[in-house]
């Protein structure tokens, strides 16, 4: 009865009535098993910071709406749209420094750009769980200096001037302001100039009233009516002061403030006119509107 009792309570142990002299088999362990699950695991939700270190801001990014959980790598078109909407928060056009017309000097800005591709490429590579990251933008001083600018509107090296009719109000109020957008504007050597970047886009909210403009070889109403004037007396002003001529556009009929060929018609959204200095020295745009007489003056200026 006693051995009976006693394989009894060792297979209750655990063991068997085989005890050799080494003693009892060791119980396979699952000590291993539970580290391996016990480990650091990838995040189920994982949001990211981005840093914009120019700007001093952060964006925060939910990664898993970009794939991550749900295939094997992130979606390399979403990330691309993320990237271009972050861009456009961020990148910024140089601005070299501008002539007031009361003669003081604003400082110029930077340009500042968001490398969007590379943002994509970091973020597809970038270690699973990482919090922040610093987002690849690019900064390019400007060109000039305040100091480059300083005495550069004595010497005149090409101007022109047009005439329109002062008692139309809308389009002479649309040559004023486009006009004095483009005046005090800077180009360094080798700088380039959009007419439509510059100007912007011609809303009334911004001031343009309505005005004939040629559409489709035929006039129309419509806002910012006769700013191609402005773009065509300084088409003939640069051309005058030997710049380079990059994207230009001619009306699809005859204008009569210029000679046939000599205009540069533009529209927000369609054509622009575009030139570089080409010159090793800077270069001012100068404009004067005098709404009494009618007169545009359009001139090019350098030390």
């Amino acid at each position: 009865m006693k051995k009976s009792w006693l394989v009894v309570l060792l297979l209750l142990a655990g063991c068997s009535n085989e005890v050799s002299a080494e003693g009892p088999k060791p119980v396979a362990s699952h000590s291993s098993y539970f580290h391996t699950e016990s480990m650091w695991k990838a995040p189920v939700y994982w949001k990211i910071s981005l840093k914009d270190e120019w700007n001093n801001n952060v964006h925060d990014v939910v990664l898993n709406d970009y794939g991550y959980r749900s295939s094997s790598s992130l979606d390399e078109e979403a990330l691309q749209q993320l990237a271009k909407d972050l861009a456009a928060h961020i990148d910024t056009p140089m601005q070299n420094p501008r002539i007031q017309s009361n003669g003081e000097i604003t400082p110029g800005t930077p340009r500042v750009i968001l490398s969007e591709q590379e943002l994509v490429d970091q973020l597809q590579k970038v270690e699973t769980g990482t919090k922040d990251m610093v987002m690849p933008i690019y900064v390019t001083e400007p060109a000039v200096s305040e100091e480059d600018v300083i005495g550069i509107d004595k010497r005149s090296i090409g101007e022109f001037k047009t005439y329109f009719n002062p008692n139309v109000a809308g389009r002479s109020q649309n040559v004023k302001l486009s006009a004095e957008a483009i005046s005090g504007i800077v180009l360094g050597p080798g700088d380039t100039f959009s007419f439509n970047q510059t100007v912007g886009e011609r809303t009334r909210e911004r001031g343009y009233e309505e005005a004939k403009e040629i559409i489709n070889k035929e006039f129309v109403m419509g806002i910012g009516g006769g700013i191609c004037q402005t773009s065509s007396t300084l088409f003939n002003a640069v051309d005058k002061a030997g710049l380079e001529m990059i994207e230009r556009y001619t009306h699809s009929r005859e204008i009569g403030y210029v000679p046939e060929g000599r205009d540069a018609t533009v529209s927000w959204g369609g054509p622009d006119f575009r030139f570089k200095n080409p010159h090793s020295y800077p270069v001012l745009i100068k404009t004067d509107v005098n709404l009494n007489r009618g007169e545009i003056l359009v001139s090019v200026h350098t030390h």
